[in-house]
């Protein structure tokens, strides 16, 4: 196999894992400790992630529990929640925060789908230009005596078997993601 066709398939596994990062920090119906992933408090004067400073745990299908490790970090932390993208609404009792998952509406489901196509569709653009790069290098190969024409076309032929792949992937992780966003 082509160096470029490695260099190539590891950025479309990177993408992939990206998308499924950014698809999991999408809301839906269900409590879900991922959705606090992107999330960081002030934890003395450090920016650092919520599941570092607290356990979250989900004791039911629609409610988190989230409890600091130093209970000073109590008010911090339901900031950091309050003022986040997620439009929850967490209340404490000095000793854990408690955050209701309230149902999502038709609306914002529709938008929570959107998004979810939309990043779906940025991976995709970015997958396609992996797959032109890695064609770059291979022409680049060929030209410089590194690869005969016909080991330059398999090659080819190879990067774009490659693309198509993840782009199936791409499009299996929308669905399951679209699934869950739209149940009820």
């Amino acid at each position: 196999m082509h160096s470029a066709l490695k260099t190539s398939e590891d950025r479309m596994k990177k993408t992939i894992a990206s998308l499924k990062d950014d698809l999991a920090s999408i809301r839906t119906g269900r409590a879900s400790a991922a959705l606090f992933d992107k999330i960081r408090v002030d934890y003395y004067g450090e920016k650092s992630p919520l599941n570092q400073v607290a356990n979250i745990s989900i004791p039911e299908a629609r409610l988190i529990v989230i409890q600091p490790w130093d209970r000073a970090m109590i008010g911090e932390i339901e900031k950091a929640i309050r003022t986040s993208e997620l439009s929850l609404n967490p209340s404490n009792d000095g000793k854990v925060i408690r955050i209701s998952i309230p149902p999502l509406t038709e609306e914002r489901r529709k938008e929570l789908a959107k998004q979810a196509k939309n990043l779906a569709e940025q991976s995709r653009v970015a997958v396609r230009n992996i797959r032109r790069d890695g064609n770059e290098e291979l022409k680049k190969a060929q030209k410089n005596g590194e690869l005969t024409e016909d080991e330059e076309a398999k090659a080819e032929t190879e990067l774009q078997n490659l693309t198509d792949k993840y782009i199936k992937e791409i499009n299996h992780i929308l669905e399951e993601k679209e699934k869950e966003i739209m149940e009820v």
